[in-house]
């Protein structure tokens, strides 16, 4: 199931701009493994549930995961071959504007080679680099 807010105060909202480097979200917070973006660029719902999806198969019942963004940006776009003005079109999918430096996944409970390979598999799935973290002890 894809990842969509429940309510929002605005249902359509203005593009907005990708810039500087992540403040929060930047510390591993539950795991001891983590998957770090490199780039800025906007994760849609869909690439976050196939990144899910392929840390699960990967993991079969082992360990514990947390996904740390929510994609609530609704992105909306016209039909093909509509013409100028007519308003902003549709609210198509919806997407998480993630900046250089946020943890995107976390993974606990499962040895470190297991969890690199589970992310990289995840990571395959997203458009930016990645980078793979584990908490300093």
């Amino acid at each position: 199931m894809l990842l969509m807010p429940k309510k929002s105060k605005h249902r359509k909202w203005q593009k907005g701009r990708i810039k500087g480097i992540e403040a929060r979200g930047t510390e591993l917070a539950f795991g001891s493994f983590g998957l770090k973006s490199l780039g800025s660029k906007w994760i849609t719902a869909r690439q976050i549930e196939a990144g899910r999806r392929a840390i699960l198969r990967y993991l079969k019942k082992g360990g514990k995961m947390w996904i740390r963004i929510f994609p609530d940006k609704p992105i909306s776009r016209k039909g093909t071959e509509v013409p100028m003005g007519g308003g902003k079109g549709n609210v198509e999918f919806y997407a998480y504007p993630i900046k250089p430096g946020r943890i995107m996944i976390e993974l606990e409970g499962i040895e470190e080679k297991m969890a690199k390979e589970a992310l990289e598999k995840a990571a395959a799935k997203f458009p930016i680099r990645t980078k793979f973290i584990k908490k300093e002890v």
